[in-house]
Order: structure tokens, then C-alpha cells, then sequence
């Protein structure tokens, strides 16, 4: 039964290729995509992306072309072939560092997306980083917060310790 479906399957599909073979070209809109797997925050380069060709109706909004792209960093990490738009995109900024914390609450953890503002707590109340942006979330209670240089500092050296806290806002 398995291998009559499968025929059939293989069938179809192979009838769908010849129709989209003769059909007459469908109308296309460029895309900017990731070229290969793309960490958060790191300076996009021209061997980071390309472009690629797809019906209107794939194209998602707030695509950006290669020359805005450039230079900015994503806000998440992406993976090749996904679509780069102005929502993932963010300027480098050399004063700003990204840091991997592991989260005293790890409930908290599943509130958080890429571009949440955070306050970073540290183990006596004290506020490590006001005004942070969440730039990944990994699993577990693991999540990369980018900050001004001297709070990302100061949240690693806390992290070393204790786990930190987070207030969303």
C-alpha cells in the first residue's frame, strides 16, 4: 500500500515540474536572504547574503536591498536561506557588547523574544544594565542581552557567580 502511495506521489509531483516547466514565467520580486547560517549582531557583508528571486506572494514586508543591509547586524540569529528584513536588522554600534546570561528564573525565559527591553538584575538587587535589548534566546534559561560595554561587563562578572535576573518592560 506504502509503494502505491509513494508512485502516485512521485507521479503527481513529476506532472506539477512539467506544468511549471511550460507554464509561462511568473512574475518575480528580488529578496534579500541569508547566504549561510548568521550569528546576531555581527557586521553583515556582502558574502553574508544574496539575493534571490520569488513570487510576490513569498515576499515578506520590509525587505531591504543589499546596500541598506551592509554593515548592520542582525537584532536574532538567522539561518541560510532565510529572508532578511527591516525588522531583523539593527545599526553596529562599537559601544554596545553582547553577552550570554543564564537566567535565575527560568520561566522567564519563554517571555522573551529578540528586541525585548530588559533591566538586568544582579544578585543583591542592583541594576547591572537598564534599557538592555534581548538579541537571542536559547533553550534552556540561557539568553544573549546586548548592553553598553561597561554594563555587558559587569553582567558577565555578575553571571560568573550567580544567575541574574531580568524585568521586561
Amino acid at each position: 500500500m506504502l509503494l502505491h502511495l509513494r508512485r502516485i506521489l512521485a507521479g503527481l509531483l513529476a506532472l506539477v515540474a512539467v506544468g511549471v516547466a511550460v507554464l509561462p514565467d511568473s512574475p518575480t520580486v528580488d529578496v534579500l536572504v541569508a547566504a549561510h547560517d548568521l550569528a546576531p549582531g555581527v557586521p553583515l557583508t556582502a558574502d553574508d547574503v544574496r539575493v534571490v528571486a520569488v513570487p510576490p506572494s513569498l515576499s515578506p514586508s520590509g525587505t531591504v536591498s543589499q546596500a541598506d543591509a551592509l554593515g548592520r547586524g542582525l537584532v536574532g540569529a538567522a539561518r541560510a536561506g532565510e529572508p532578511l528584513t527591516d525588522a531583523r536588522l539593527a545599526p553596529i554600534d562599537p559601544g554596545v557588547s553582547s553577552v550570554a546570561v543564564r537566567l535565575a528564573d527560568a520561566g522567564v525565559v519563554g517571555l522573551l523574544r529578540p528586541g525585548s527591553r530588559v533591566d538586568v538584575v544582579g544578585a543583591d538587587s542592583h541594576v547591572l544594565a537598564a534599557d538592555a535589548s534581548v538579541v537571542a534566546v536559547r533553550e534552556g534559561e540561557v539568553v544573549v542581552i546586548s548592553a553598553d560595554r561597561a554594563a555587558a561587563h559587569r553582567i558577565a562578572a555578575e553571571s560568573l557567580a550567580n544567575p541574574v535576573a531580568v524585568t521586561l518592560h
